[in-house]
């Protein structure tokens, strides 16, 4: 499938935390002069036939992107789940994609190979495996694991990797690394400047067959 084809699926930008770490919201700061978030927009947009910011608090500042703006409905800032919880519900798609704010160089082939897997592997969920570590926040589900969710967060439950595992799901292997290098402090914002002036940033990644696992 050409990377640039536009699936019939739906994507949330998650930019709702505090950003403690780096003083404020992480989706607003610079990167070459371009918001982090834009970034990200710019290779969801093109995989996705709908993208949807997850943002809390202050609305107006994300308005400008164009983009409908949903906000969590588990309150107390429950984390990336909660994001993902109001995507599940408002979605106009059944398979709804998830990935963070501050994930500058995502592969233009990302969504594609996501889908390919719950296509090929009947699975309800696919997640990106780099360097043989997991990066739960970057995922596809179905809309069929809202019920488990919600259930999970009215428990308490936060941990997205634990609920991860409760999921039929494929994990799928990507080779570039650092298309996955993502931001939670001004260090970092430092080190993503320098990748994206030498050039390393968005590289399609192809390595390694999905893996199915089956949650328990």
């Amino acid at each position: 499938m050409n990377a640039e084809a536009q699936l019939a699926i739906t994507t949330v930008i998650l930019a709702g935390g505090l950003g403690k770490r780096i003083g404020g919201d992480k989706g607003l700061q610079q990167l070459q002069g371009r918001a982090l978030i834009d970034w990200v927009l710019d290779t969801v947009s093109r995989q996705s036939e709908e993208v949807l910011l997850n943002v809390n608090g202050e609305h107006g500042a994300y308005a400008r992107f164009g983009r409908r703006i949903i906000a969590d409905e588990t309150l107390g800032w429950a984390g990336p789940l909660a994001g993902l919880q109001s995507a599940l519900r408002y979605a106009r798609h059944d398979w709804i994609a998830c990935v963070p704010c501050d994930t500058p160089f995502l592969p233009d082939d990302l969504l594609t190979r996501l889908y390919a897997a719950v296509s090929t592997n009947a699975t309800e969920a696919a997640v990106v495996v780099a360097e043989g570590k997991r990066q739960p926040t970057i995922a596809l589900y179905h809309k069929n694991v809202l019920p488990g969710l919600d259930t999970y967060l009215a428990s308490g439950g936060r941990k997205i990797k634990d609920w991860q595992d409760t999921l039929h799901l494929s994990e799928v292997v990507f080779d570039n690394a650092t298309a996955f290098t993502n931001v939670n402090s001004l260090d970092d914002l430092s080190q993503v400047n320098k990748i994206a002036v030498n050039g390393l940033a968005k590289t399609a990644c192809t390595a390694g067959a999905p893996i199915n696992t089956k949650g328990k």
